[in-house]
């Protein structure tokens, strides 16, 4: 079972899912690929894996470090995990682009080059 929680950000609400003990999604009410991963059946639920997100949130908006990171549980193909996981190590406040991301990847997987539209699809997703 799924479960959601909406949160109103500075920026316009939030819908926050999750599988009861970590976040499995996070979409800005409205965008592209929102819910994408969010089964049919879910339900609102308060639960201490949205506190934890609503205190990381409330910290980040108001400009401060949180400090912390809500447990996170990601599905997705090889490709997407790889880029999602280069999105959870950026350091607060620091600028990372799609084509540092591409290169690192590239690294990574010993090749020449990656698509930094591809990256760009990826991060969409997350």
């Amino acid at each position: 079972m799924q479960y959601i929680y909406k949160y109103q950000s500075p920026i316009g609400g939030i819908t926050i899912a999750s599988d009861g003990d970590s976040l499995t999604g996070l979409w800005f009410d409205g965008q592209k690929y929102f819910a994408a991963s969010l089964s049919p059946e879910h339900e609102e639920k308060a639960l201490p894996v949205f506190e934890q997100t609503k205190e990381w949130l409330d910290c980040y908006f108001s400009g401060k470090n949180p400090g912390f990171m809500p447990d996170i549980h990601l599905e997705g193909t090889p490709f997407r995990l790889s880029v999602w996981k280069i999105l959870k190590e950026i350091p607060y406040g620091k600028v990372v682009t799609y084509k540092d991301i591409a290169k690192e990847i590239a690294h990574q997987n010993g090749l020449p080059s990656m698509s930094t539209q591809a990256v760009g699809n990826a991060v969409g997703h997350n």
